[in-house]
């Protein structure tokens, strides 16, 4: 299962998260999201989370998720941190995050970095939230990654009908639906969404339902689906050569720009398809939204 992208996107989807994760974080504080390159000797760290405000107190995160065995991880993982604060002049307070399957796995001996494990890194093991029944959407959210597949459904389940808005119930729709498919990729999108039984009356009894339909009806309209159901507005974004485009742009754009605002992730929704595919090559220079809007304005 390949999930390194996977914990990047619930980063990002779910701001909360690093916080919850990082108690000395305070809950309110704003990233943003890049992957920055160090040129010494090729290393490139997988995510960097940058305080929004210029409070230097405030630390940077240096995220990294570990699961597969790999003897030289603490080496690389400190040489990347530490060329970063090197070439970058950094004069800000930081501390490493590190996403791991279960304590057993060798990433290598931590005896040459058992101060720094102590006081600035912190460890979580997927495996300790199985033992966890009560837990948040957000940490729900990464529980779905090593839970067993007898449960995985059920739980996928709780955490959307845990969402109190048609915004919130869309974001984790879309975080599940890419974890059910590195999950289990001999299993369609479609059938995921099956699995995941949308059409049930529980999801018709949430407080969000009603949002959901009306929006459904809409965008139903529009691709000329029958009546605007649930699950054709949820499949019609799926089908066409656009909609795929759209989807694939907006998740690039995210992981290197963070969440877009409504009124900009709707103006890529209305370009053409070859704009699309333009943008789709030209992101690949962006370092923030302000390239984005630039762009769009240029366009």
């Amino acid at each position: 299962m390949k999930t390194d992208k996977l914990f990047y996107r619930l980063f990002l989807s779910q701001p909360q998260l690093i916080a919850e994760l990082i108690p000395e974080i305070p809950p309110d504080c704003e990233f943003t999201y890049s992957a920055p390159v160090i040129k010494e000797k090729g290393f490139a760290i997988d995510g960097l989370l940058t305080p929004v405000s210029d409070d230097p107190s405030l630390p940077m995160v240096f995220l990294e998720a570990q699961m597969q065995r790999d003897p030289q991880f603490y080496g690389r993982y400190f040489a990347e941190i530490f060329l970063y604060l090197f070439q970058y002049n950094v004069a800000r307070s930081w501390h490493g995050l590190l996403i791991l399957p279960d304590r057993h796995t060798d990433i290598g001996s931590n005896i040459p970095y058992q101060s720094l494990l102590r006081s600035q890194i912190k460890r979580f093991y997927l495996e300790d939230l199985l033992k966890l029944t009560d837990v948040s959407p957000n940490l729900a959210l990464l529980k779905l990654l090593v839970v067993d597949e007898t449960e995985t459904i059920g739980l996928a389940q709780s955490i959307l009908d845990s969402a109190d808005t048609n915004e919130e119930f869309r974001r984790r729709l879309d975080l599940i639906e890419a974890i059910l498919v590195n999950k289990f990729p001999q299993i369609s999108t479609k059938e995921i969404l099956k699995m995941l039984d949308l059409k049930t009356a529980d999801i018709k009894e949430t407080r969000f339902y009603q949002e959901i339909l009306q929006t459904g009806l809409q965008e139903g309209r529009q691709l000329g689906l029958q009546q605007g159901k649930i699950e054709g507005k949820i499949e019609g974004k799926i089908e066409g050569k656009k909609e795929a485009a759209i989807a694939l742009v907006i998740r690039l754009l995210i992981r290197r720009c963070g969440i877009l605002p409504s009124s900009l992730e709707n103006q890529v929704r209305s370009l053409s398809v070859e704009q699309l595919e333009f943008l789709g090559e030209s992101l690949l220079d962006f370092r923030g939204i302000g390239d984005l809007e630039i762009w769009l304005n240029q366009g």
